[in-house]
């Protein structure tokens, strides 16, 4: 797959493809449909989105929200066999836009493109004053055709990544792989901790979720992919997601206890599945007390992934 950065000066390979075109943060199962319906035997498949995420233009200090940064967007619409990223970016210019210009500057001059799919929310340029039907008919004018795609549901629940952040600050990682067609991932690069684990029996490596939406704190279930490093490979663990109350932390990170596990992945990046939630954070009278919960949460894990 390759990534473009910009519309302007695109290469002539990079021009005529058939894109889908949003945000995709999670690539769900609704952005899934999207994609599909770009596919086309005639032109090359490409996707059109933005970075950093509009939101994050407008409303710098807000919250995390995204479910998956750049990088693990990237990695999974490469997996879906997507040919062309162009991952623009959103700033003052682009926000600028009119709808109008936003079709005639990116999607025709700069991409050229021969179709176009959307949901049918989308809205774009300056203000989010375009709809699906003015891309539509943009596409009339330009020659270009626009297929805009129903909104999809899983049982009573509309596909979005809104329902998806929902699920997991409710500790339903299930409810949450059902809409997003996968177990939802953080990935990263391990850190230096303090090594406590080491000390208490249970090394770990540490990620932080920096960026990103916070599924709700306590202890998962988890399916650990090494992806770099000597140790590549699967592994099922056990993880540790919140702030640490025990030792009086407040930097929220992801602990995770590899099991059976031997070696440095200090550097290593990892891409950790939540499976399935145990327990909330808790504090301990003790680490006696520590270990001994430790003891039950890998049981349980142990016992939730021996039947995936």
């Amino acid at each position: 797959m390759q990534i473009y950065h910009h519309w302007r000066d695109l290469p002539p390979q990079a021009k005529g493809a058939s894109i889908a075109l949003g945000n995709f943060d999670g690539v769900h199962r609704g952005h899934q449909h999207v994609i599909d319906l770009a596919r086309r035997p005639d032109a090359p498949l490409g996707i059109l989105t933005f970075e950093p995420h509009p939101r994050e233009f407008f409303a710098p200090d807000a919250p995390p929200f995204r479910l998956m940064n750049a990088s693990t967007r990237a990695h999974r619409l490469d997996w879906l066999g997507v040919e062309h990223l162009f991952q623009f970016p959103f700033d003052a210019e682009l926000a600028a836009l009119s709808a109008g210009a936003f079709v005639d500057e990116v999607l025709v001059a700069g991409l050229g493109l021969r179709h176009v799919v959307i949901g049918a929310d989308f809205c774009f340029g300056k203000g989010r004053a375009g709809t699906a039907e003015d891309l539509r008919r943009h596409g009339a004018r330009h020659g270009f055709d626009v297929t805009i795609a129903p909104l999809q549901a899983a049982g009573d629940q509309v596909l979005s990544s809104t329902a998806i952040r929902v699920a997991l600050s409710d500790g339903q990682p299930e409810k949450a792989a059902a809409m997003l067609g996968h177990w939802h991932r953080i990935d990263g690069a391990v850190l230096h901790g303090e090594k406590r684990g080491r000390e208490l029996g249970y090394p770990t490596a540490n990620m932080s979720i920096a960026g990103l939406h916070p599924p709700r704190f306590g202890v998962y279930a988890v399916l650990v992919d090494v992806l770099t490093g000597p140790h590549q490979g699967a592994y099922h663990g056990v993880a540790s997601l919140g702030v640490r109350p025990m030792f009086g932390e407040n930097l929220p990170n992801l602990e995770t206890h590899i099991f059976d596990f031997k070696g440095d992945l200090y550097g290593a990046e990892l891409s950790v599945a939540l499976v399935a939630h145990l327990r909330d954070e808790m504090r301990f009278d003790g680490l006696p007390a520590l270990i001994t919960q430790m003891d039950a949460d890998s049981d349980a894990a142990r016992a939730i992934l021996r039947k995936l």
